[in-house]
């Protein structure tokens, strides 16, 4: 899906690591919630609270999801799952470009 209908953007950015990595978050009338934004080069780590799909649009990083041992290398066009109350690695390679999907 290239573009997003009928939805509520909240304007205040999330804004994690003094500004490396940024997102949008848009609201959908279902009750679903994505998140839109970009990660700069560098090493992070993240927890989730609900089951997430993070489709990367553009860009090339490494992911070291929940339970793993090694990393994976994802690149624009290829997202992956991380798993409700865990935490994952992203090694970030290229300024990268993502969409986040929210499951309840």
């Amino acid at each position: 899906m290239a573009q997003f209908e009928n939805v509520t953007v909240i304007k205040k950015a999330n804004i994690y690591y003094e500004g490396k990595v940024t997102s949008r978050t848009v609201l959908f009338s279902d009750g679903s919630k994505k998140t839109l934004g970009i990660l700069m080069p560098g090493e992070y780590d993240f927890g989730t609270d609900e089951k997430e799909i993070m489709e990367i649009l553009e860009g090339d990083l490494l992911v070291k999801l929940p339970g793993e041992t090694s990393w994976k290398e994802i690149k624009g066009g290829q997202s992956f799952e991380v798993p409700a109350n865990s935490r994952f690695q992203l090694n970030v390679k290229k300024i990268s470009d993502y969409c986040c999907s929210y499951i309840a």
